[in-house]
């Protein structure tokens, strides 16, 4: 999802989909070290999507949009 698309979700939509994205992140680690992963920048963009799903909830919850 573009950025745009997620400023325009409540904090609860974002908090939910921060958990998939979490989820996804676990099975990302598991895959990885059992050596079934084939794509392993996958991981790397997970973190990332995580890591601005947490920005946006923080703006959102301190009133900065």
């Amino acid at each position: 999802m573009k950025i745009s698309e997620l400023r325009e979700k409540s904090v609860e939509d974002l908090a939910v989909l921060l958990d998939e994205k979490q989820l996804d992140a676990f099975r990302l680690r598991m895959a990885k070290a059992t050596g079934q992963l084939g794509t392993t920048h996958e991981v790397k963009a997970n973190r990332r999507a995580i890591a601005t799903l947490k920005t946006l909830i923080n703006e959102k919850q301190r009133g900065a949009l």
